[in-house]
């Protein structure tokens, strides 16, 4: 038994924030972001919403296309590092909005590889018996911790939610087929957001882990998957930086058509950024049923990791 991917769902705040509306705002330019980010435009939380706010549409989407409603979902689970509360999780706060019939529900912090996270531990409890529907958000109003006078990182995140309900299955090489998951804490201070304060970010530093770590947690996961990356129809990473995205594909020698990117519309999301790309990436007919993706994420921990599936 393993725990497959049933149905996709996302969402955005409607509000753009583009490159020259943060011009009048900071010492930047849209070549500027442009060139060192690949973004050209984000998507920004009004003032009132919160991270559950905007994972209820993207999860209702979810659910209705796995043919379920929310009183079929067994557990919730929500990898943010924008809750809406310290605690109660978002995780109960989104389960009540949408009508669940009380499941398990429970946040990730994991920062950008929380969805990486996340879908290791639904495939946990599936595989497990212990429940065969669960909802997996990855959802984020990174528009709240940002320092918007910090130039180096107030271009970089977005706001937004992506989300896809886990369901057990019998099927024979279908759902997630392997999973590598590793930390550092020693590195915390190159990603952090102290408690009460806003988020801070060595790039440098954070940009040669990240490539790094991830080339090493894809190629693992494909070993134990027992497959090869040309057995995998696309590879969606983390949307944190084009020229991380590129230097991994260089890396792991991916033609383009094998690496999808959309951060030039969103920005990083953190742990909404593969979601949300694997909803894109699929309503675009980039992969379809029967096809085998690599998921690969890094994040503030340090945390990352690699999930191989088969859709």
């Amino acid at each position: 038994m393993r725990a497959k991917i049933s149905g996709l769902g996302m969402y955005v705040p409607p509000r753009v924030l583009t490159n020259f509306d943060l011009e009048k705002i900071l010492d930047t330019s849209d070549e500027w972001i442009t060139t060192r980010t690949g973004i050209k435009e984000r998507r920004i939380a009004e003032e009132w919403e919160r991270a559950s706010d905007i994972a209820l549409p993207a999860s209702k989407e979810a659910i209705e296309k796995a043919g379920l409603t929310p009183k079929d979902i067994d557990a919730v689970i929500v990898a943010t590092s924008t809750p809406d509360m310290t605690f109660p999780s978002t995780a109960c706060f989104l389960a009540d909005k949408l009508g669940c019939n009380k499941p398990m529900a429970f946040d990730i912090s994991a920062a950008c590889s929380g969805f990486i996270y996340g879908l290791t531990i639904a495939n946990s409890f599936i595989t497990s018996g212990q429940f065969s529907n669960i909802l997996l958000v990855g959802a984020e109003v990174f528009s709240k911790i940002v320092d918007w006078s910090d130039r180096s990182t107030a271009v970089i995140f977005g706001d937004g939610a992506g989300a896809v309900v886990l369901t057990k299955t019998e099927e024979e090489d279908t759902g997630i087929l392997s999973a590598v998951m590793k930390s550092d804490g020693s590195h915390w201070g190159s990603l952090h957001c102290p408690v009460g304060e806003k988020l801070k970010m060595r790039g440098r530093e954070t940009f040669k882990m990240a490539i790094k770590s991830m080339e090493t947690a894809s190629k693992k996961a494909l070993e134990e998957a027992n497959l090869s990356l040309e057995d995998i129809s696309l590879v969606i990473p983390h949307q944190a930086n084009i020229r991380i995205i590129n230097a991994l594909a260089e890396r792991l020698n991916l033609p383009d058509d094998k690496v999808f990117s959309n951060i030039h519309r969103y920005g990083n999301t953190s742990a909404a950024s593969i979601p949300i790309a694997m909803y894109e990436a699929y309503e675009e007919g980039r992969f379809k049923k029967g096809d085998y993706l690599l998921l690969t994420a890094f994040g503030g921990g340090l945390t990352w990791g690699s999930v191989v599936l088969r859709y």
